[in-house]
Order: C-alpha cells, then sequence, then structure tokens
C-alpha cells in the first residue's frame, strides 16, 4: 500500500467536529495525538455540538489534553439537545455559519454521512454543505447499532499514541464508564482490526472515510 504524505507541511490548521462529548476522542483521538507529536499543527479548532453541564465539563478537560502542545486552539461546546439535531438542524445549521466566518480548516475530521446515531449524520451533512473545498475526513465510532462498513483511508497509530489515547477516554469520561461498550477493550480492538486492515506492519491504526479527493501532483493544470 503506497501512502499519501500531505504536502502542507507544519502548519496544519485542523477542524475536528462532534456531535457530543468523546465522539471526536474516540473517533480520531489518536489522529489528532498522531498530528501533535509529529509536529504538523499550527492551529486546531474543537467543536461539540450536544451536551449537559457536567458533560460539557468532561469534554472540555479531554480537548485541553488531546489539544495539548497546539499553540493556538479553539474549543467550542454547544447545547443543542442529544438525540434532536434533525429536529432542530437550523440551529446547528447557524453555529456551521459561524465556524465558515473563521479562517478556513486545512483539514475536517467529522462523524460519517452513513452512521447511525442521527445526530451524528447532520453534523456529518453539514460539514459536506459547509466545507466543500476542504479536505474531509469521516471517522468512526463502534456502537450496538453495528453500523461499522469497510474505511478506505487508515492512519497507522504509534502504539505508545493509542495507549495516550485510551488512558485520555477512560480518565476523562468517568461518566460513561457504566456503559457496556465503553472501555479499553473496545478502542484498542478496533484499533487492532484496522490496523491489520492497514496492511504492512502497522499493528494499530484509526480508520477513516474518504468520500472525496483529489490528487494533487506537481506539473498537472
Amino acid at each position: 500500500m503506497l501512502p499519501l504524505v500531505p504536502g502542507l507541511g507544519p502548519g496544519l490548521r485542523l477542524l475536528c467536529l462532534g456531535a457530543h462529548p468523546d465522539d471526536i476522542e474516540i473517533g480520531a483521538g489518536g489522529t489528532v495525538l498522531q498530528l501533535i507529536a509529529g509536529g504538523w499543527l499550527m492551529e486546531a479548532s474543537w467543536v461539540v455540538f450536544s451536551g449537559t453541564p457536567d458533560r460539557i465539563r468532561e469534554g472540555n478537560v479531554a480537548a485541553e489534553a488531546f489539544l495539548g502542545g497546539v499553540a493556538t486552539r479553539d474549543i467550542r461546546f454547544h447545547d443543542i439537545p442529544d438525540g434532536y439535531f434533525p429536529s432542530r438542524s437550523a440551529d446547528v445549521k447557524d453555529l456551521f455559519e459561524e465556524l465558515k466566518a473563521s479562517a478556513p480548516p486545512d483539514l475536517v475530521l467529522t462523524p460519517r454521512l452513513n452512521d447511525a446515531h442521527q445526530d451524528h449524520r447532520v453534523v456529518a451533512e453539514l460539514a459536506w454543505n459547509t466545507f466543500r473545498d476542504h479536505l474531509i475526513l469521516e471517522y468512526e465510532i463502534p456502537k450496538y447499532d453495528g453500523d461499522l462498513t469497510t474505511p478506505n483511508l487508515y492512519v497507522p497509530l504509534d502504539p505508545v499514541i493509542l495507549d495516550r489515547k485510551v488512558s485520555l477516554i477512560e480518565t476523562c469520561f468517568p461518566s460513561q464508564a457504566s456503559r457496556t461498550w465503553f472501555g479499553e477493550e473496545t478502542f484498542r480492538g478496533l484499533a487492532r482490526i484496522r490496523g491489520l486492515e492497514a496492511g504492512g506492519d502497522v499493528r494499530y491504526a484509526e480508520a477513516f472515510h474518504a468520500r472525496k479527493l483529489a490528487l494533487g501532483i506537481a506539473g498537472l493544470t
């Protein structure tokens, strides 16, 4: 498998979108940590659209921890009710319009368009509607719905990075500890499967759906 290396260099501007606290961390937390460890990120925006006060407090702690080392970061949490995104889509759209007025991101991480959770789908739809000329990668979140499908883009994770991702998620979100799916076995198990799929000597990976890509090759006009 031939890796594609971004030509943006250090100075990447990243936008992470989540419907709920812990979405970004579970779906793309390792990728964020890997980008930071590699010195890629100049700026990062972390936007979550739903959360009770207690969940937002957890989410703020997690966002600060995952974005540690990024010089410029913008962390925003909103309180659209969980599960009501389709009926509150105009309100979510207004929040996206605020984001559009900010500096344009180089990379957008968002939930999948075909995620089984309605809130995730609304965020993904508005991400594509708002950021039409941007690189968008859709992350995956394991859940009891059984909606995982075959991804087409893999980010190999250093084992140390995966350890940190799992540790931060479990530490920062104690309110979720009683959920049967929430835990180290789930996060490591999926990372191991995606690492196997990535091929070569990759052991762990996060996977994304790259719905639309343009391959920039020097000399083409």
